[in-house]
């Protein structure tokens, strides 16, 4: 009976050795499998970002810089005649003989960038609009209803904010654009648009006073 009970202890213990050593062979399969699950994962979210990083580069070459180009075309054709008829409304409702002048001055070199974007537009066949838009269009009617004083003040403010923003539109194409006529052009503009803001602010301090 005692010889019995060794040898019953002896074989659960050989049966609890082969228990681990069968255990310990899954685990280490199982981390085997989840190793390389890992670094397949790994591997499929490297190549996912290359491939955004590649699309977002395609994104934004020449895609985004034609974009920017006809923008530049629509934005500086439609400020330009803005700022041509809204000075000629100004000659018009205004009281103010500073404003007048620089209203005749908005007349006089608007017209003339207006023609050599003209120009540059049917060197480059594209084709720029001959009226301003429906924006447009409703703010001058909206400066059409205002005299004197209140037609001054409106005016004024809207000729500063709209020269400092042309300014910097108008620099970053003078230096981003890969049109070189159309960089060039907006270069040689940029001093005209500095003048026209340098003015208005002058007219605007004296009207504070």
């Amino acid at each position: 009976m005692k010889n019995l009970t060794q040898v019953f202890f002896v074989f659960l213990a050989a049966l609890t050795l082969f228990g681990c050593d069968n255990g310990s062979g899954s685990s280490s399969n199982r981390n085997s499998t989840t190793n390389g699950t890992t670094v397949s994962n790994t591997n499929q979210l490297n190549t996912n970002a290359e491939n955004l990083s590649a699309n977002k580069t395609i994104g934004n070459n020449p895609t985004n810089v034609a974009v920017v180009q006809d923008n530049f075309w629509e934005k500086a054709a439609q400020g330009g005649l803005a700022e041509v008829e809204l000075a000629k409304i100004a000659l018009t409702n205004s009281k103010n003989a500073e404003v007048k002048n620089f209203a005749n001055m908005m007349v006089t070199d608007h017209t003339k960038v207006n023609n050599e974007l003209k120009e540059l537009a049917a060197k480059k066949k594209v084709v720029l609009p001959l009226e301003t838009d429906s924006s447009h269009k409703s703010t001058l009617e909206d400066f059409k209803k205002l005299t004197g004083d209140d037609f001054d003040k409106k005016y004024v403010e809207a000729m500063v904010a709209d020269h400092e923003e042309d300014i910097k539109m108008f620099e970053d194409q003078s230096q981003d654009n890969s049109d070189p006529d159309l960089k060039a052009f907006a270069a040689n503009t940029l001093p005209k648009l500095k003048t026209h803001l340098e003015a208005i602010k002058k007219i605007q301090f004296s009207m504070k006073k």
